[in-house]
């Protein structure tokens, strides 16, 4: 659900993780819904193939859940990719936990990269946190961003902690450098 040309944090992360990836020489396929003009299948210019699925967003760019109604598209383009791991990202795509879902009743391998802390109190986080703790039963391992984010997680989905590793997130500085020029004059 979270991909280009959507701007965010997740989007973001999953841009440059694939493009570091394809730079180490992997083979990297992103499969997100379609967003405008954005169908089918995209090359972007570092060689990114993405699929553009033909399923609509309902809120904040996520899609319904659809369960198996997405299980013959996503097999196709596994089976066509030859695809060896599947990597989800964000608590609130429901794409990528049926991905993994589906996914990991195929055989393979599965990974999740967990970016928000929820609460455990309003009937909004205890929806999520149940969903989390259904889907992510079965994922080969998780990734969080932070510590608190592993902590938060760990709790809210019921997982190992030792099957939680945790990657910081960074900023390059070299390439996410602020121009001084465009900051407010001091009052």
């Amino acid at each position: 659900d979270f991909f280009v040309p959507g701007m965010g944090g997740v989007e973001m992360h999953i841009y440059q993780l694939s493009e570091c990836l394809l730079q180490r020489g992997h083979k990297v396929v992103v499969i997100t819904h379609f967003r405008g003009k954005r169908h089918g299948v995209r090359y972007l210019p570092n060689g990114l193939k993405v699929y553009y699925l033909p399923f609509l967003p309902f809120t904040d760019n996520v899609t319904l859940p659809q369960f198996y109604v997405f299980f013959p598209l996503l097999r196709k383009v596994l089976i066509r990719e030859r695809i060896d791991i599947v990597h989800g990202h964000q608590a609130t795509s429901n794409l990528a936990h049926e991905c993994l879902f589906h996914a990991k009743t195929m055989g393979y391998k599965t990974v999740y990269t967990d970016h928000s802390l929820f609460g455990f109190a309003d009937a909004a986080c205890i929806h999520v946190n149940k969903l989390l703790k259904f889907f992510l039963t079965n994922v080969d391992h998780e990734i969080c961003v932070s510590y608190t984010n592993k902590e938060n997680l760990v709790l809210r989905a019921a997982l190992d902690p030792s099957n939680v590793s945790v990657i910081p997130n960074a900023v390059d500085t070299a390439r996410f450098t602020p121009d001084p020029t465009k900051r407010p004059a001091a009052p």
